[in-house]
């Protein structure tokens, strides 16, 4: 039942998505449409250039995918295989930034990103995954990091092996499941995003595929099959890698 009301969101989004605007609007609409509309497909993505818009999301998504994976594991190897002073307190200290919402430093970090001048580029969608990777992948990782043996380090530095090489040759390897999982979260959450691209991009040559779908939205009205139809075609990705990396 639970898995059927899930659905069923999705299932109306198709159903608009393959319907003309009278079926859309009828007083009482049927669960099963009476006259399918399949070029809304193709006329939802020929009026928009969804083209360019999937070329821009590619980018941004491929590279945060990038940046997360290898910014966020050697931060959590410096956490768990490397000892320094005050290293568990400044990590307990930096999980404190997790209860901070994203609204709370949106002002700052645009007023920043302001006075460095790249508005209105990819640099503030990119950029941060490279240092850091986000403070929830460095937790994931963590503690995944933490149930792999150190007796594996401890062979492999009798090898005449340095950290770098015990992370590229014992951890990452070992890995391989986490690593999945923190590449998946970031593929949906920078193929989904829609708040980070308004706040930073204006150029619609620019535009991401959730910016371009706001484009069949007008001040007096919408076309929601149409928007229905692009959106149906921009969730098969998200859809397919799901499946596959199960």
């Amino acid at each position: 039942v639970g898995s059927s009301i899930c659905l069923f969101p999705f299932y109306w989004m198709v159903r608009t998505a393959v319907v003309g605007t009278d079926e859309i609007f009828q007083a009482v609409p049927t669960f099963i449409p009476q006259h399918f509309k399949f070029s809304n497909f193709s006329d939802a993505l020929s009026s928009q250039p969804f083209g360019r818009f999937f070329v821009n999301t590619t980018i941004i998504t491929v590279s945060n995918i990038f940046g997360v994976l290898l910014s966020s594991s050697l931060c959590a190897y410096g956490f768990t295989r490397i000892i320094w002073p005050g290293r568990d307190k400044l990590f307990g200290f930096l999980m404190t930034a997790l209860m901070l919402p994203f609204a709370v430093v949106m002002i700052p970090h645009f007023i920043g990103w302001t006075y460095l001048g790249l508005i209105n580029t990819y640099a503030p969608l990119i950029i941060p995954a490279f240092f850091g990777g986000g403070l929830f992948n460095i937790f994931l990782l963590r503690q995944f990091f933490m149930t792999i043996p150190k007796e594996l380090d401890e062979a492999a530095y009798m090898d005449g092996a340095g950290h770098l090489k015990v992370y590229m040759r014992v951890i990452l390897p070992l890995s391989k499941q986490v690593m999945i999982v923190v590449g998946l979260f970031t593929f949906l959450a920078n193929w989904n995003d829609y708040l980070g691209p308004m706040l930073y991009i204006s150029s619609e040559k620019k535009y991401t595929l959730m910016l371009g779908l706001t484009l069949f939205q007008g001040a007096y009205g919408s076309q929601w099959n149409y928007m229905m139809a692009a959106v149906t075609v921009v969730v098969i990705p998200s859809l397919i890698l799901y499946l596959f990396a199960q």
